[in-house]
């Protein structure tokens, strides 16, 4: 069987140091760490020695899909171990890299979508300009002209903030997801589970098994025949499930190496797609 396994990066397969702390007591030590992202010449991005070994094994055992809303230059600072993937999936969508080159077709047919189901983009980044506030504010970025989003001192953000900023959002077409320190603005129609199930009718794949852990995951499980979510970050604040969907209590670093874990496993099964 060919089998696809698409999964998110950060706070699902990789994590900072701060990420790497979730679910640790204070007196509890930090695992040994295997560094897959620099920038500056600083570390980034981590996973657990034995996470590495569990992904450098999964990419023998099929097709991995590394699938972020990193934008093309942030995912290309992360080197995962083992084989490279052929495909990749960034900007939520938005870019389908073959070989690390972006699928010029693909690109200009989710521009096409989004024009015919989003407002456009400077009227969503004109509103942030003006709601979002620099005593809380620390960035506002715009990732590959597709979507915007906010840095911000979460503490800092005042509670209404976020349910309001939906609102306003959902009316345009627009979803807000809120992940440690970033606040995205995407477009519904931009999601990755198109970008899978692309992916995986070039790949000729048997199933589709996925991981995730934010709102911009939803439609990357729903587009797999099994998938998995750790015991932090959105789809576990809001209590999100679904019957194919596997939640772990886990959290942080052993979720991201039991998430490894279990990809593994189903890369090795034999399932009956459709179950």
């Amino acid at each position: 069987m060919n089998v696809l396994v698409a999964s998110d990066l950060d706070r699902t397969l990789i994590y900072s140091k701060a990420a790497a702390r979730l679910g640790l007591g204070p007196e509890e030590p930090t695992p040994e760490l295997v560094c897959v992202e620099e920038y500056e010449g600083a570390p980034m991005s981590f996973v657990t020695r034995r996470a590495g070994e569990l992904l450098a094994e999964l990419a023998e055992h099929s097709t991995f899909v590394p699938t972020t809303t990193r934008t093309r230059e942030q995912y290309g600072r992360i080197v995962l171990p083992g084989r490279a993937p052929e495909f990749a999936i960034c900007a939520n969508g938005g870019h389908l890299l073959v070989h690390g080159e972006s699928d010029p077709d693909w690109h200009a047919g989710v521009r096409k979508t989004l024009a015919a189901k989003a407002a456009p983009l400077p009227e969503v980044i004109a509103h942030l300009e003006v709601v979002a506030r620099p005593e809380w504010t620390l960035k506002l970025r715009v990732a590959e002209d597709l979507f915007g989003y906010l840095v911000v001192e979460r503490a800092a953000l005042p509670p209404e903030f976020v349910p309001e900023l939906t609102e306003w959002a959902n009316a345009r077409g627009y979803g807000v997801s809120l992940q440690g320190r970033k606040l995205y603005l995407v477009p519904d129609a931009l999601t990755k589970g198109d970008a899978v199930r692309e992916v995986a009718r070039r790949a000729s794949a048997d199933a589709v098994f996925a991981a995730g852990d934010s709102l911009l995951d939803i439609e990357l499980l729903r587009a797999a025949v099994a998938g998995v979510r750790p015991g932090h970050g959105e789809l576990a604040d809001s209590h999100w499930s679904a019957p194919h969907v596997e939640a772990l209590d886990a959290m942080g670093l052993s979720a991201g190496e039991r998430i490894a874990e279990w990809l593994l496993e189903r890369s090795r099964s034999r399932p009956v797609v459709g179950a």
